[in-house]
């Protein structure tokens, strides 16, 4: 079974930065892709980005050129450096992981991080 473990949400002002990092109990190059999602009160959860096992990275038009995903090989982990934060990225972000098994997809799920950001 494959874990995701999400951390370094807080509550931080407008303009100020974050770095999420998402620890995965699997070789992290052992999936097709990695995500970052996230999820606003009373909202549906959407894409904010996501980096393939080739190391092609996209990013939702709501945090482009203020977001980058990456990649640590030493803790086998997907960060997201969240940049220049504003209210309306305040959301529960979660981590997701992709892969094909014998030509079975699978998805996997964090249990998500606080981001709170005030104006």
């Amino acid at each position: 079974q494959v874990q995701l473990v999400e951390s370094g949400g807080a509550l931080v002002q407008a303009g100020g930065s974050l770095r999420l990092s998402c620890a995965a109990s699997r070789n992290i190059f052992s999936f097709n892709l990695m995500a970052w999602y996230r999820q606003a009160p009373g909202k549906q959860r959407e894409f904010v980005a996501f980096i393939i096992s080739g190391g092609s990275t996209n990013y939702a038009d709501s945090v482009k050129g203020r977001f980058t995903i990456s990649r640590d090989n030493a803790k086998n982990a997907v960060l997201l450096q969240m940049n220049s934060l504003k209210p309306e990225d305040t959301a529960v972000y979660y981590c997701n992981a992709m892969d094909t098994i014998r030509g079975v997809a699978s998805n996997y799920w964090g249990q998500g991080t606080q981001v709170t950001v005030s104006s």
